[in-house]
């Protein structure tokens, strides 16, 4: 809180945070007095998630290609425009079904789009030694937003109407772009033209297929958020279930924000204290056993008391994941990969609410509590395997340490596919070991952009060995120069020890000799 941009956009954030939770209790509210239809009026939680779905991954290539403050900027000046619309026509009953699912989907679209921007955007507001405290800061302002806003939501109706409520969202909308306005971005140099949407799509896909620790943290995210899903889902149907009201359930809400926001005081001392690992399966116990709690209980106290830990041990995981999820790549494929996240999150909380709610009518509220609390416990399994701390202390600062290429021809930036070799000479008593730190280099240039990977062995000349592999164009190889890390330097290093003679590896650059449109 100590850096001014972060400060400033944090508090406006959670302005917003807030005016959007006012405005999701406001949609309902008038759909329900707008038609008596259950199905139209869950249409307004689905028009308000679908959008994540549909422009997710789109919206975190979009975050990668441009400049991440003005395409924020657009999007805020979006959902200020839908909402502001929405609440005059509220004010003037001029108002029907279609017009506030439509509007309402219009708002949710702009954040959709404005999510994977806004946490790659993180990074770039604090230090690296205070990122974790950054990501566990914009966590808990969702979460005091999602105590607050409801019950604010709910006072601004009975109050002023609900149209003023939709004003008031389209009003904290001009908090961030204040903010936005005064933060002075430094513009991204970059001498090659940007990717074209649908390959920027295609390489983070490779990215997330490839890079071992960001599918980890997209696994575990899944697998918890899919169990986690149902105490949120069923507080409500639990509430109704032993006859308490909507103070009750409010209630409950708020001490799920309150435990989370008292939550990131212990985080600091947690981490030094245990791993990230360490730190996700002992929350996840606690959430499971909160889960449990949940199906017992009918005191409303002890239910605030379950809730209040649950509200802990939600903002620690959050915090875990989502740090994991932005140490495990480089800023050049951030929004790209946060969008997966988000889609792995968003996903596994509302396909875990539809599996949970139909359990729930089948065997009972406390038998489908139950069941996802043992869920959660048997989720632990996966985390032997997929560590969140493979993605600690990784470095992923580039290094631009290959050599431009030497050419002769100049080939256009589309021109390609580009097939490159990379020939080592290897004694043959070190050739297991070098294939296996060959085969470690593999998924590093599938993930960087090629199509295609192999390594061949001289079988005339045992101690040569040839790396090949192939990228869709001459634009793309060059951003393979860009993309390699300190990180893929140390193992690239190591692999060059096994190469003898007195001069480095013969790299050659293949052009393919047909141009695409030929080939079909």
């Amino acid at each position: 809180m100590r850096h001014p941009v972060f400060r400033s956009l944090w508090i406006a954030t959670l302005i917003s945070n807030t005016g959007t939770w006012m405005q999701n209790v406001g949609a309902a509210w008038l759909m329900i007095s707008l038609t008596p239809s259950p199905l139209t009026v869950a249409l307004v939680q689905a028009a308000t998630s679908l959008p994540v779905f549909l422009v997710g991954l789109p919206a975190g290539a979009l975050a990668d290609l441009v400049d991440r403050r003005r395409f924020l900027i657009l999007t805020q000046a979006w959902m200020l425009a839908a909402a502001a619309i929405l609440g005059i026509l509220a004010i003037l009953n001029l108002i029907t079904p279609a017009i506030l699912l439509g509007l309402t989907f219009a708002v949710g679209l702009g954040a959709a789009m404005n999510s994977p921007a806004w946490q790659a955007t993180i990074p770039e507001l604090a230090p690296k030694s205070e990122l974790r405290n950054a990501i566990t800061l914009n966590g808990v302002s969702i979460n005091i937003a999602r105590a607050v806003g409801p019950a604010l939501g709910g006072v601004v109706i009975a109050a002023a109407g609900v149209g003023f409520v939709f004003l008031l969202n389209a009003a904290s909308f001009v908090a961030v772009l204040v903010a936005l306005f005064r933060w002075k971005r430094p513009p991204a140099q970059n001498p090659l033209a940007p990717e074209r949407l649908a390959g920027a799509i295609r390489s983070g896909f490779r990215y997330a297929i490839h890079a071992p620790a960001l599918r980890a943290v997209l696994i575990r995210a899944a697998i918890f958020t899919l169990g986690a899903s149902a105490l949120w889902g069923l507080l409500p149907v639990k509430i109704n279930a032993i006859h308490l009201g909507a103070g009750d359930y409010g209630l409950l809400l708020g001490c799920l924000g309150l435990g989370a926001s008292t939550g990131v005081f212990l985080l600091p001392k947690a981490r030094r204290t245990f791993s990230p690992d360490v730190m996700a399966a002992a929350t996840t116990t606690v959430f499971a056993l909160c889960t449990l709690s949940l199906a017992l209980i009918d005191n409303i106290f002890l239910l605030a008391t379950t809730t209040f830990a649950a509200g802990m041990a939600w903002i620690t995981l959050m915090s875990a994941l989502n740090t994991a999820a932005q140490a495990a790549v480089p800023a050049w494929v951030r929004g790209r990969a946060l969008s997966f996240y988000l889609l792995m999150f968003q996903g596994g909380l509302a396909g875990g609410s539809a599996v949970w709610g139909w359990v729930a009518g089948r065997s009972g509220v406390a038998w489908s509590l139950a069941l996802a609390a043992a869920f959660l416990i048997i989720g632990l399994l996966p985390a032997l395997r997929y560590k969140l701390a493979a993605a600690e202390g990784l470095d992923q600062t580039p290094t631009m340490h290959w050599p431009a290429p030497e050419l002769v021809v100049v080939p256009r930036p589309d021109d390609g596919p580009v097939l490159i070799s990379v020939e080592y000479r290897v004694h043959p008593e070190s050739t297991s070991d070098f294939v296996a730190a060959m085969n470690e280099l593999r998924p590093v240039r599938l993930r960087d952009g090629a199509t295609s990977w192999e390594l061949y062995q001289d079988t005339a000349e045992p101690g040569r060995h040839v790396e090949m592999f192939v990228v869709e164009s001459w634009s793309e190889h060059l951003r393979q120069h860009e993309r390699i890390t300190a990180e893929d330097r140390k193992l690239e290093d190591r692999i060059r020890r096994y190469h003898i003679g007195s001069l480095p590896p013969i790299v050659h650059h293949l052009l393919a000799s047909q141009p695409r449109g030929a080939r079909r």
